[in-house]
């Protein structure tokens, strides 16, 4: 596929996501997918999901997929299939959307935080060592924005240490270092596919993946009531089902995945092109490493008056994330870390998510870039 579309320069609204995009391009296969649910009449785990299972897992690399309901009921999943609970601490990173560090609270564990790099946005590994303590169980890195949390200096002190590894891929669906597929990784991973993510149902979704079969297994009892026969629970579990019409839908996005990537990546390519002399800051991708641009994030002075003045020429942005987690008042004073986080609470109030979805016309991707050099000229000559 290539970008299609034309715009209206001066006009017509740019988004800063848009699922619905993808509906339209694909709409008649998907409409022949959700049909082909509606006609078969097994709507909960059946076919599909089935299906869906074994192309995920192959396309990651992982020896087994478990669907479930939501990348936030992925997270917990993988957690209680690990035996972490009750005073069990977790590292992982404050710069992150909420349900990473939800998922170790529902689960009764601590969530530990650490910085984040500057560069990549995702955990520092070198800052692991200084949180550790006697009751740290598992390392939590989330591969933000598409880029990947620097994976093999985390699963040396993993090992040496024998902590688990719990990839959050929720962002980062292909994105790869040194060849290979994020989610393959550490001990278990877990995705979501929320409509707006690279792979995004229609609806909630989520998956677990790993290659241990026993973690597998136990993952099955979990996901159902800890049924291995039907009404009886062998242990305590959730009830926590992807659908029969969401895998359909997945199914048919799974085959464009790659393409839809390549997309975002020439899109990406033009921001960086159009913008790299300006004074925006602007993401890098490391050198080892596959950007899925899940999101293209900038840092700039005045945010809040960029953002007004993109959506005065209607063009959308996204804030990805307002307030890091020990920042909300849900969290405030709770977590473990959370007072040396400088890097994190320098990019808060400065990054910024530009409209990025396969179906932008690179046309909008010019009128987004000319409308930043504007303010930039427009900033200088204030600020003269």
């Amino acid at each position: 596929m290539t970008n299609i579309g034309k715009s209206d320069l001066t006009s017509h609204p740019i988004l800063q996501a848009n699922p619905l995009a993808t509906f339209e391009e694909l709409r008649g296969v998907i409409q022949t997918a959700i049909n082909r649910v509606l006609e078969s009449g097994s709507y909960i785990l059946g076919q599909e999901v089935r299906t869906f299972e074994s192309e995920f897992a192959r396309f990651i690399g992982c020896s087994h997929c478990v669907a479930v309901n939501s990348g936030t009921d992925a997270l917990v999943m993988a957690l209680k299939a690990l035996g972490i609970g009750e005073g069990d601490e977790v590292i992982t990173v404050s710069h992150t959307a909420v349900a990473t560090v939800a998922a170790i609270q529902l689960c009764g564990a601590v969530p530990v935080l650490v910085d984040v790099d500057r560069e990549s946005y995702c955990m520092d590994p070198h800052l692991l060592e200084t949180v550790l303590s006697v009751n740290t169980k598992a390392i939590l890195p989330v591969h933000l924005y598409g880029h990947p949390a620097d994976m093999p200096p985390i699963l040396e002190l993993a090992k040496k240490h024998g902590l688990y590894v719990i990839e959050d891929c929720a962002q980062a669906h292909g994105t790869k270092i040194n060849g290979q597929i994020v989610g393959s990784f550490g001990d278990i991973s877990c995705f979501s596919f929320y409509p707006t993510k690279n792979l995004g149902a229609l609806g909630d979704g989520g998956a677990v993946l790993t290659n241990n079969t026993s973690l597998a297994e136990k993952l099955l009892l979990l996901r159902q009531y800890g049924w291995r026969e039907r009404y009886i629970s062998e242990i305590q579990g959730l009830n926590t089902r992807l659908d029969e019409i969401q895998a359909a839908i997945l199914n048919v996005k799974l085959a464009f995945l790659d393409d839809d990537n390549q997309r975002r990546q020439k899109i990406a390519d033009l921001y960086t092109q159009r913008l790299r002399e300006t004074r925006y800051k602007l993401p890098v991708t490391a050198v080892n490493a596959v950007h899925t641009w899940h999101q293209y994030v900038i840092q700039t002075d005045n945010r809040e008056a960029l953002r007004a003045f993109l959506q005065q020429n209607h063009v959308g942005t996204g804030v990805h994330y307002p307030q890091a987690i020990h920042q909300q008042p849900a969290y405030s004073g709770l977590l473990r870390g959370a007072n040396h986080l400088p890097a994190t609470e320098e990019l808060i109030p400065r990054i910024l998510s530009l409209p990025m979805y396969p179906q932008l016309p690179l046309v909008d991707v010019e009128r987004v870039c000319d409308l930043l050099l504007e303010w930039q000229a427009r900033s200088e000559k204030l600020y003269r």
